[in-house]
């Protein structure tokens, strides 16, 4: 009686469905990208003229070799950082260039602090010996002061958080007609607390 022999499994179609896997994958998946820090480079040129910023509106917030933080030059814990921002930017004790005073600002009015939050301007400078996640942090607590003014704007104009609406208004998914609907309010609540945050070069020992 003679052998059978044994079967063979057919790979001829394996490569086709390996194919249509990865299709699927590339299709479904979701790839995280990181954003970085959100930031306005300088232009190449440098303005014909030299911009004349007054020492009220200018909030200097220093980091030194030992991670130490000096906010116009008084020793200051990253605990409190956010709310002296806050209290900088909203203190609404002027006028912006057009004339126009702050009316939704709820600060202090403090005539030695920024008159508008569209000319209060936060300047931060670190040493080259700075923790990086000192500086990190002391970049989130100054993003998160803008956050938190614009975040209570939005409240009151739309009832809803600036930092939902950013997020809804820059995921890829949302429709360009709920976009056009967004933008102007995105604009509105960026342009009343706008993100006036420069950084100094570091200090060298």
């Amino acid at each position: 009686m003679a052998r059978r022999g044994i079967p063979e499994v057919n790979a001829g179609s394996m490569a086709d469905i390996a194919f249509l896997l990865l299709i699927f994958f590339l299709v479904t998946t979701t790839i995280e990208t990181d954003s970085g820090l959100d930031r306005k480079l300088p232009p190449d040129e440098p303005p014909e003229e030299d911009v004349i910023i007054k020492e009220r509106n200018l909030l200097q917030v220093l980091i030194n070799k030992n991670n130490q933080l000096m906010v116009n030059e008084e020793l200051t814990e990253l605990k409190d950082l956010r709310q002296v921002a806050m209290d900088f930017i909203d203190n609404g004790a002027g006028a912006n260039d057009k004339g126009e005073t702050c009316d939704y600002c709820q600060g202090a009015k403090d005539s030695e602090s920024s008159v508008h939050p569209e000319k209060a301007i936060i300047s931060l400078q670190n040493d080259r010996q700075t923790k990086y996640s000192t500086y990190i942090a002391v970049q989130n607590e100054l993003v998160a002061a803008y956050n938190e003014l614009r975040n209570r704007a939005a409240q009151q104009l739309y009832k809803t958080d600036f930092t939902e609406m950013q997020r809804v208004y820059k995921d890829p998914k949302t429709t360009d007609e709920e976009k056009d609907k967004l933008r102007p309010k995105v604009e509105r609540v960026q342009k009343m607390y706008p993100q006036l945050l420069s950084e100094a070069e570091p200090k060298k020992n």
